[in-house]
């Protein structure tokens, strides 16, 4: 019980100096930050799973909310760029896999796992199953997730001019009541179904997909208010930052300086495709970013809502890189081996 205590202590501390410092997106990289900082000095941190996951339904049901039919057939007009993703994840593993094992000796298991930018649950189940070292796949996962988590709103603000204070969502105050209940209903059937039938991501797809046919049918005409989207953004924030608790030096010199430098190649790699979207003409350039991105799926829908971005085009992008990485990483596990 101390060290969750702790961990919630430590996380609205960075809430609040990012607050201070007027520094983008406080409620979620303020926890990711400083919960980063206290693993490194040794703190011993620790999130509630189910709590943690039951907060990302409030992203599912806030994507699926925006689902309405016009918006639905405008997706139709996506697969120039939805062919891409594959592509994309392909030439990842193709520069990865050798980055790992050759520049920094990881075994085959390990490297490929590394590479592969799907979910981080994910992987490490997959890649410790294949004889990976689970402690390395958490720490370059996590470091990827950070790493373009925090660039990205940067990124976004230096470019585009993006306001990031925007509130996600409408005050509590302004929904009806009714439309909150559907909204909680929305994600607990979508997210325990989900989850009874082993869909990956459960606990945002499948809320996602409940609140899409609610929205579709005309009964949910709101996404969660603000104040829900604050707080799945402060234990996504957390949850990304606990992973480094446990850190070593040693774990330090070789991981995390293995998975900033894959960091970089992923960068140039996400700002080639999306240069070529762009200047193609098959996507503005800030949904391109979010839609490449090799970022978690939870930490770039909340980048989206907060922007005013095309969250449809954003999720639908993340839901493919996902579903290639996952449903593939078996079968390209052992291409690549051989």
């Amino acid at each position: 019980m101390i060290p969750i205590v702790i961990t919630f202590v430590i996380a609205g501390i960075g809430v609040a100096i990012f607050h201070a410092l007027a520094l983008p997106l406080p409620w979620l990289l303020g926890p990711i930050i400083a919960c980063l900082l206290a693993a490194l000095a040794g703190v011993r941190m620790r999130g509630i799973k189910p709590v943690n996951d039951g907060m990302r339904t409030i992203l599912g049901v806030a994507v699926g909310a925006t689902f309405t039919p016009p918006l639905l057939m405008s997706m139709i007009g996506m697969w120039p760029t939805l062919m891409l993703i594959p592509v994309m994840v392909l030439s990842i593993g193709l520069i990865g896999v050798p980055y790992f094992q050759r520049l920094w000796g990881f075994d085959f298991a390990t490297s490929y796992y590394s590479t592969m930018p799907g979910g981080l649950q994910d992987m490490l189940v997959f890649g410790e199953e294949a004889g990976g070292n689970p402690r390395s796949l958490s720490l370059i996962h996590a470091t990827r997730v950070l790493v373009i988590v925090v660039a990205l709103p940067f990124i976004l603000q230096g470019v585009w001019n993006a306001d990031l204070s925007n509130p996600p969502g409408a005050p509590a105050t302004s929904i009806a009541p009714a439309q909150l209940l559907l909204m909680v209903a929305c994600a607990l059937i979508g997210w325990q179904g989900a989850k009874a039938i082993g869909m990956f991501g459960a606990s945002i797809l499948g809320p996602l997909i409940v609140a899409a046919a609610c929205a579709l049918a005309g009964l949910l005409q709101h996404r969660p208010p603000a104040e829900a989207i604050w707080v799945a953004q402060f234990f996504i924030g957390m949850t990304v930052g606990v992973k480094y608790t446990g850190i070593t030096m040693a774990e330090v010199r070789r991981d995390l300086a293995a998975g900033l430098g894959f960091c970089v190649i992923l960068i140039l790699l996400t700002l080639i495709f999306v240069e070529a979207v762009y200047g193609l003409g098959l996507a503005p350039g800030m949904e391109a970013l979010l839609a490449f991105a090799p970022g978690g799926q939870a930490e770039l829908t909340v980048l989206a809502l907060i922007v005013g971005a095309d969250v449809a085009f954003v999720i639908a992008h993340h839901v493919l890189r996902i579903f290639v990485v996952i449903l593939g990483a078996p079968l390209f596990a052992r291409l690549f081996k051989g």
